[in-house]
């Protein structure tokens, strides 16, 4: 295998992000998704701008800033779901074809990994959460180096525990801007375009483009 490592961002690429809302979307009422993909929207505008200032804190205080901000713009929902949406997002449901993908990779003989925005905490929630942490080798969190994706500094994590040259990880992410970021670094990207979104940063264009992880269990 010329891939000694897959990596996965976590966030929209094996945890569903609007899980949570979902959960509770009876509760919230009508405006349930668009209240989800604002407090999304939200919580990546914060860690852009925090890294660009040099002001970390860690993601999980930018959920709970951009669910508050996601509250004020939708008065529809009762802010006394906070709580409940706040535990929900602990316990993200993964995509069903997640595990499955992810033991035969490492069957093959793949080292497993995510990188991620997410705080360990988290992460080690959502992992454990999925019955993830019997194929996952390990986790990166930006927490490490105090500044989150699209930072050079985040994908070298990988790199250098795994002493391995940039093009012999390939890395998986939903997101198309984290795809740029990694792309740059050195990294064969695959992006997960689950939404079938128009594609952004042309310049650093992914190795390939996949509807879901799906296709990875095949060697792509």
């Amino acid at each position: 295998m010329s891939l000694a490592a897959y990596v996965f961002d976590a966030y929209g690429t094996l945890f569903d992000v609007h899980a949570a809302v979902r959960r509770h979307a009876e509760a919230i009422g009508p405006d349930g998704q668009a209240f989800s993909e604002l407090w999304r929207a939200k919580q990546l505008e914060y860690s852009w701008v925090r890294s660009l200032m040099g002001a970390y804190v860690d993601f999980w205080q930018l959920t709970e800033q951009s669910l508050d901000y996601a509250f004020q713009r939708f008065p529809s929902a009762d802010p006394k779901l906070k709580k409940s949406l706040l535990d929900a997002y602990w316990e993200l449901d993964c995509y069903p074809e997640v595990p499955a993908v992810l033991r035969g990779l490492k069957e093959r003989g793949a080292r497993i990994a995510i990188l991620s925005n997410g705080s360990p905490a988290m992460l080690a929630s959502a992992v454990k959460n999925a019955a993830l942490d019997i194929v996952i080798d390990d986790v990166f969190s930006v927490d490490a180096v105090k500044a989150f994706k699209a930072a050079p500094a985040v994908y070298d994590l990988v790199t250098t525990q795994y002493r391995l040259y940039p093009h012999a990880v390939s890395f998986q992410s939903s997101n198309r801007w984290d795809i740029a970021g990694a792309t740059k670094f050195g990294f064969r990207t695959v992006w997960i375009n689950r939404h079938d979104m128009p594609d952004e940063y042309k310049d650093y264009g992914p190795a390939l483009i996949l509807p879901s992880i799906e296709s990875l269990q095949f060697g792509i």
